[in-house]
């Protein structure tokens, strides 16, 4: 049992499968008993012959009173009883177990259903008062100023206590490496104060029996184990020497302990929190045994030392977040009076790194940003709030390593290595951003960390280190961590924060309510709106490019009835003051406009929702598409039928299918027309959902994700009748070759509109149009491959192009605005005399604008 089997593969898990609770052997010192639960003797050591008059065989199945006395019997029956709990060991000092024998120190614990009881013999004499010996230590520790004071008194008391040559304490990190943090030693044997040590050199094993069992000696290296007898027991089982205070030593550990030139040691757990925060580690380079009753009083002061850890850091974490919440009412006191103070870089950054401290801060509010301090660029800054919302929405991210998130931030590092993000809305789309810059330090670490693959004296394992002389390694790419504390106080002003963004939104709205230029903002959002339709209907036009064979009839046909169903879903979400509309009428008038004949083969289902103006709009040309596709080519061309089907999920989604049955056999087109492209691609493009459409010959089935923001929840939904409007004149166009060879950025949040304004800008001679409509990605493609020219629409759904026009200009590239609002566009003061050309595009517009803009114009 003392081995693992040499036929196990080397790898970095030898360690921690070895079974340490289950050696088969003690340490010579004493004697083990284990006893049934009548109390016969089922296992001893085989050394019992070197303390009593008798041998194993002898003894077991005898009980145990052919050995012990009836006092010593008496006691450690009364001593059994008072255990409480699986992990608890009862002590009884310089107690005679044979009648006129000399008295031993002895432990008692069970251990599956057995009675186990060591003894070893009271080597102490007179010691004293031993709870007068912790309350005098403790009264010490409580005398020091701070935690490393704290530290260095309690190791330097555990040595004058126990006598060992060196008294360590080492605490963990998260990651399970340890630092010593204070020493107390003889002179001349050198220091390992501020070394390292990998988290390999204690094995999950050990550290689990750490917590189990708080003290461990081991009083001399080359001492020979004592095997228990019987080995197994009837069941063919090792007995458990978890709880053992003789248990016999790894293998392995003798082997570190010898490479560290140590002959003894013994290690006192520090448990705080119910986590096994460190250890304190004495070393003594002979044999060393103190005494049962010494141990068990260095035992007792490390409970009371690890308390007094807890209480001090506490008492720390309470008083700075007493200090956070201070400031929580600092910053929602001034914002409250001074609302811009919110939009304050460095403003914010001076109240937050009072509490967090922090390099650098960046803020991003509603695709806006804004930086003080030490922070990434602004490309570097919009690639990484994308990748920030991508992890769990609502929730404080810290990291002391930011290319962990995003592979590029390497090349940021040296400014911004680290970083804790505070989302400040409902919608993880706003931060405050505290970054720390990178701190290349030098680890100390107590030899070589990585364990060298050897064939020791246990065979073929990874064996203990060699040399433990200083070994360093330069830490690079990361900051100083976040600690849990911090994260705390982050998440109290994070609350703040959110309290201050909503109040800020209600008075805005009640404003907004109150204010007499409500008329006006009105007839600007009415041009805008109409605006958008206009270039919406443009851009079908163009896109509706008819096939070879087509008729003109079959064309205006086609594009007639696009635009009918445009203005079908118009009429439905302007009905209510341009407010949400029900899915259910979208579909019905669909299936009443073109299935006058066939609207009992569409069958629907799903509770009554509702969809905000932009989903209803684009649902609407999909729907369109999938339903005049049916009536063509599928299911609804012959004798078959559509079920369609929505349910809400538990985020918030509406998922929404389309499923084709008993028509003719399906097959996926050769060619992908405008149809195709409206229902594969509106949905991602203008809402931020999915789509999938699958071509089985059974029937062609499409599947809709629409995301939350576009879905908003009620209980009263009505329906709602379609109406129908004619179809536009389609308007004339000025072709000239303005921007040859040119690479032109459009950022337009529209699908159909922004294939419209394309169409134009390569008819314009353009070499390249790359399209976004987003602010984040515009910047990436920006730093990706520089554009020549820019057109940006001045609103992105619930954001403004005012970001992207910032890097533009910082960048010296041309661009110009496009807007349906009008004159009552408002643009920052920095770009306020830039060109802005009026929605829907036109050739004429398009081509006024580029010509000024390349002239200088504006700029």
């Amino acid at each position: 049992m003392n081995q693992l089997d040499p036929s196990d593969p080397v790898d970095l898990t030898n360690c921690d499968r070895e079974p340490i609770h289950l050696l088969g052997a003690i340490q010579p010192i004493g004697v083990l008993f284990a006893l049934s639960s009548d109390w016969l003797v089922s296992r001893v050591s085989a050394n019992v012959g070197e303390f009593f008059d008798t041998t194993p065989d002898k003894l077991i199945g005898e009980p145990l009173s052919a050995l012990f006395c009836d006092e010593a019997i008496h006691t450690l029956r009364n001593r059994l009883a008072l255990i409480r709990g699986p992990d608890t060991v009862e002590r009884v000092f310089h107690c005679p177990i044979v009648d006129g024998g000399s008295d031993f120190d002895v432990a008692i614990h069970m251990a599956h259903g057995q009675v186990i009881i060591e003894v070893e013999p009271s080597t102490e004499r007179n010691y004293g008062d031993a709870t007068g010996t912790v309350r005098g230590m403790i009264g010490r520790l409580d005398q020091t100023r701070d935690l490393p004071a704290l530290f260095n008194e309690g190791v330097r008391q555990v040595r004058a206590l126990t006598g060992f040559d060196r008294v360590m304490l080492y605490r963990f990190d998260e990651g399970g490496s340890g630092e010593v943090v204070a020493e107390s030693a003889k002179g001349g044997i050198g220091s390992f104060l501020g070394l390292h040590y990998p988290a390999s050199d204690i094995p999950r094993q050990a550290r689990e029996l750490y917590k189990r069992s708080l003290l461990r000696v081991i009083t001399d290296i080359d001492a020979a184990p004592v095997p228990i007898v019987p080995q197994l027991n009837e069941r063919r089982e090792p007995i458990d020497l978890s709880l053992s205070v003789l248990r016999s030593v790894s293998p392995i550990h003798i082997e570190y302990l010898r490479n560290m030139g140590v002959r003894a040691s013994m290690s006192i757990s520090v448990v705080v929190e119910d986590r096994l925060w460190g250890l304190i580690a004495c070393h003594h380079y002979a044999p060393r045994c103190p005494s049962f009753e010494r141990r068990s009083v260095a035992e007792l002061f490390s409970q009371m030392f690890s308390m007094r850890i807890e209480s001090r850091v506490r008492k720390e974490l309470v008083e700075y977040e007493r200090r956070a919440r201070d400031l929580s009412a600092q910053l929602l006191g001034a914002v409250a009076s001074d609302e811009k103070l919110l939009e304050d870089p460095e403003w914010l950054s001076g109240v937050l790194t009072d509490a967090i401290p922090a390099d650098g801060v960046g803020v991003w509010l509603n695709g806006n940003y804004a930086f003080s301090g030490q922070t990434p660029d602004p490309a570097g800054f919009a690639a990484l709030v994308k990748a920030l919302n991508g992890t769990a929405a609502g929730k404080i991210y810290a990291t002391d390593r930011i290319a962990d998130l995003l592979a590029d931030a390497q090349r940021f590092a040296t400014t911004a290595a680290g970083m804790l993000a505070i989302p400040i809305s409902r919608a993880p789309r706003d931060y405050v951003v505290l970054f720390r810059s990178e701190r290349i330090r030098s680890v100390r670490w107590g030899g070589d960390p990585h364990k060298p693959v050897d064939y020791g004296p246990n065979g073929p394992r990874l064996s203990p280190r060699q040399s433990f002389e200083e070994w360093k390694e330069l830490v690079e790419g990361r900051s100083i961590p976040f600690t849990p504390s911090q994260i705390r106080v982050a998440e109290t002003l994070r609350a703040t924060l959110i309290e201050v963004v909503l109040r800020l939104s209600d008075e805005a709205n009640v404003e907004r309510q109150a204010a007499s230029e409500r008329q006006e903002l009105l007839i600007a959002e009415l041009n805008h709106r109409v605006r958008n339709i206009l270039s919406l209907i443009r851009g079908m036009i163009r896109q509706s490019k008819p096939a070879a064979g087509t008729t003109i009839e079959d064309f205006v046909a086609q594009v007639d009835g696009r635009i009918h169903a445009l203005a079908r879903a118009h009429n439905q979400i302007t009905d209510d003051h341009w407010g949400p509309a029900p899915l259910n009428a979208l579909i019905d008038a669909e299936v009443a406009a073109f299935l006058v004949n066939k609207k009992d083969r569409v069958r629907t289902s799903g509770d009554p929702a509702l969809l905000n103006p932009q989903a209803y709009s684009t649902m609407a040309m999909v729907v369109h598409e999938l339903v005049t596709n049916s009536a063509k080519y599928g299911s609804l061309s012959d004798n078959g039928s559509v079920d369609i089907g929505w349910v809400l999920d538990d985020q918030g989604n509406l998922r929404f299918t389309w499923q084709e049955k008993d028509g003719p056999q399906v097959r996926e087109p050769t060619r992908k027309g405008f149809g195709t492209t409206i229902i594969e691609h509106s949905v991602p493009y203008d809402l931020g959902g999915e789509v999938r459409a699958s071509y089985d010959p059974d029937g062609f089935r499409a599947e809709f994700l629409i995301p939350a923001r576009h879905v908003p929840r009620t209980r009263n939904v009505r329906d709602a009748p379609a109406r129908f409007f004619a179809p536009l004149d389609r308007p004339t166009e000025q072709h000239k070759d303005m921007l040859v060879g040119k690479r032109v950025l459009l950022v337009e949040d529209s699908l159909i509109i922004a294939l419209d304004a394309e169409d134009l800008l390569r008819r314009l001679g353009a070499r390249e149009v790359v399209t976004d409509g987003t602010v984040g990605g515009a910047i990436a493609l920006i730093e990706q491959q520089r554009p020549d020219v820019a057109v940006l629409d001045i609103n992105l759904g619930d954001h403004h192009s005012f970001p992207i026009a910032r890097r533009l200009q910082e960048l010296a590239i041309p661009f110009m605005f496009a807007t349906g609002y009008g004159e009552q566009a408002q643009l920052p003061p920095e770009i306020r005399d830039r060109i802005v050309i009026k929605k829907p595009y036109t050739m004429a517009g398009m081509t006024r604008g580029v010509a000024e803009l390349l002239k200088g114009g504006g700029a």
